[in-house]
């Protein structure tokens, strides 16, 4: 689309909302609280000593927390939390970790209202609303350190502090954090020949190190007429360390000694803001955002042969690439009778510029450049979209909300092989929240989804430490597909609440590793997939049996999927994807005490991961399990050390790797088992 044209069709459709706003000279104040299906006071939580609002959100029974997903732009909303029945207008800084700046003294209730009655075009099934209050300047912190018997150094610098309060009409809250993370295995692997004979044996140990320090503010204003502006901005830097160590050897082969480092690095920063006020006979919010990403990476791959005789062998790669994106949205509703009525309208420029660099070592110990054809170029998205949504109640115990729109977006790769194409997509929700009785609330939602692009697919690269290269592949779009779910909560009173989600998700261009060319592959789409499947989750209160403070929280999860192989042909399972998950966990807080106790005992299988040369599954467990103690009010502070990894969890590989595709002999069979050990985790916190 011509730059002229898409600028005339993003006017047009703001035009469009403000003159729908300017039909009445009066405008509508917000829109009044959702009812709440379960509604749960600040007291509710006070056995818990909680910090801060993420903390009580944690022990809201029968609720999981389903984080946001990353959408196309902002888009429609994703996740289930809120905060005061309003979504967070950015991404980078999402609503759960706002949660943990809120003072759990500003808190006055959590609701669990069906999401179609929040008048958030996108949301749907159980959503937490958390309400809060403003309050005078107040602080909280928190130590994290962890300390791991093998292989990894403690980790001592996770951890965060913030400060929040309010003066007038105007909130605000600064934060610093750093989600640092410490982790490692290590342990033998075998490599079998396709006759089951051994062809070399392998002992590695790796560390990886990260450091994620953010430092972020939110501000929001509130007028006395009514006008709301809020103003998001964050900047993080990016500190990521991984090193592994190997010897190796082999019936007939010389003994190696095999180095891996990796280095990640970069910063990020955003800023975000919306401005919401009454126009005609609703509210008008205009919603903007600038986002920007440098991370250049680089991997090196060593071996050093012990014969005396070889000469050393290795691979670099590295990469250097910046990433923007921008956004421009505008939102206006209003009501007419018992119908709640949206329009939005946003454009979004997206943008990667990318450059890499391979290098092998040759014999006299020097890195000598060699061509990597699709690696270096430039990603871009311009993308448009209109989307209306009406909402209306269906007699007293249901609501009926309905979204519907398109995007228009102008993909280009320029360089690489790249090229530039033009799609119009439509979108759309159709849910309906049903309250049959008091206590089950039930939601049917179809949606009609267009899947999030990662820019970096489009271009060549390459994993050194597991000899894997993607060739460039210009050619790709994004996922999309049909989504059907129900959902079901069920209120047992004192014994605790339990829902029931059946899903069946129709997808169409998936994202897999697809054939290009004679021999290449990468990501690309095929045509249709699916997957279906139900989960169960719940929590079980044991006072009425006897044991009181004590509560058990289980979730189920079974899923099945099914894809045409773009090799073979024949239907298998879409690569990675969930098989089964369960979890079971258990918390006693001693009545009449400042202490608690628990565990979490918890199980995942997932699909192999299906490429064109290879099958393979790597994977931690086979289950994860924690203990903890916890002391709630020490001196005002709040203790907590915990076992993890108690039920001894390894890390695994099986993987299959054949001489060309996986129509031709087998190559090798690679059987990984490398130990990870207990993790001894420790938790300090306090208010100021």
């Amino acid at each position: 689309m011509d730059p002229d044209m898409a600028d005339r069709l993003l006017r047009s459709a703001l035009a469009t909302a403000l003159l729908l706003a300017c039909t009445s000279l009066h405008a509508q104040e917000p829109a009044a609280a959702p009812v709440a299906a379960r509604s749960y006071p600040a007291a509710d939580f006070a056995r818990y000593s909680p910090n801060n609002a993420y903390d009580m959100l944690r022990q809201v029974p029968g609720f999981v927390i389903r984080e946001a997903e990353q959408e196309r732009g902002l888009g429609e909303a994703t996740g289930n939390v809120v905060i005061n029945g309003r979504r967070i207008s950015g991404k980078s800084n999402d609503v759960l970790t706002e949660l943990t700046r809120v003072p759990a003294a500003n808190v006055v209730r959590i609701d669990i209202v069906e999401g179609a009655t929040l008048d958030i075009p996108g949301l749907s099934g159980q959503v937490a609303n958390v309400v809060t209050r403003a309050g005078g300047i107040s602080g909280q912190w928190s130590w994290k350190p962890d300390v791991r018997k093998y292989y990894t150094r403690p980790q001592i610098t996770r951890g965060d502090v913030s400060v929040s309060g309010s003066s007038g009409g105007l909130q605000y809250t600064v934060g610093l954090r750093n989600d640092a993370n410490h982790s490692g295995a290590g342990g033998g692997t075998r490599i079998y020949n396709a006759d089951g004979t051994l062809r070399d044996t392998r002992d590695d140990a790796w560390t990886g190190e990260m450091d994620r320090p953010k430092l972020s503010t939110q501000l929001t204003y509130t007028a006395a007429d009514g006008d709301v502006a809020n103003l998001n901005a964050s900047v993080q830097k990016e500190f990521y360390h991984y090193r592994e160590d190997g010897f190796r050897s082999g019936p007939g082969l010389p003994d190696r000694e095999r180095k891996v480092r990796e280095h990640e690095g970069g910063h990020t920063w955003e800023v975000g803001g919306d401005y919401e006020f009454g126009v005609g006979i609703g509210r008008l919010k205009l919603i903007g955002l600038d986002r920007y990403a440098h991370t250049p990476y680089s991997q090196t791959v060593t071996t050093r042969y012990l014969d005396g005789s070889s000469p050393d062998s290795g691979s670099r790669y590295a990469r250097d690439s910046e990433e923007k994106e921008q956004i421009a949205r505008a939102e206006y509703r209003w009501k007419t009778g018992a119908s709640d009525w949206r329009i939005s309208a946003e454009g979004a420029f997206n943008r990667l510029d990318s450059t890499t660099l391979i290098a092998e070592l040759d014999p006299s110990g020097v890195f000598v450049d060699v061509p990597l054809p699709g690696a270096n170029a430039r990603v871009q998205e311009d993308r448009y979209e209109l989307i209306g949504s009406w909402g209306h109640p269906l007699g007293e115990k249901a609501k009926l909300q309905l979204s519907a729109g398109a995007e228009h977006s102008t993909l280009a790769q320029v360089g690489g092989g790249g090229l530039t194409r033009e799609f119009l997509r439509p979108k759309g929700t159709l849910s309906v929240a049903w309250k049959p009785t008091s206590t089950l609330d039930v939601n049917v939602k179809l949606q009609r989804r267009v899947g999030q692009l990662n820019f970096y697919d489009f271009l060549a690269s390459v994993n050194l430490n597991d000899d894997r290269e993607n060739a460039g592949n210009p050619d790709l779009v994004p996922q999309q597909s049909w989504d059907f779910e129900v959902e079901a909560t069920k209120n047992f009173g004192a014994y605790g609440t339990s829902t029931l989600r059946l899903y069946d998700h129709r997808i169409d261009d998936l994202i897999d590793i697809i054939p290009i060319g004679a021999d290449g592959e990468s990501l690309g789409n095929i045509d249709s997939a699916r997957e279906y499947g139900v989960e169960w989750k719940g929590t079980w209160k044991l006072e009425p049996f006897g044991w009181r403070g004590a509560k058990v929280d289980t979730r189920w999860w079974l899923q099945q999927s099914e894809v045409r192989d773009p090799l073979t042909g024949v239907e298998r399972r879409i690569s990675g994807s969930l098989i089964h998950f369960w979890q079971v966990k258990l918390r006693h807080d001693v009545p009449g005490t400042s202490w608690a106790w628990g565990f979490d005992i918890n199980h995942e299988l997932d699909a192999r991961d299906v490429r064109l040369t290879e099958i393979g599954y790597t994977w931690e467990g086979p289950r994860w399990g924690e203990l903890f103690i916890e002391r709630k009010d020490f001196h005002g502070l709040t203790l907590r050390a915990a076992v993890a990894n108690a039920l001894d969890a390894g890390s695994y590989r099986d993987r299959y790797v054949h001489l060309g595709r996986r129509t031709d002999p087998l190559d090798y069979h690679e059987v990984r088992d490398r130990r990870i050990g207990p993790i001894f985790a420790f938790q300090v916190a306090g208010k100021f």
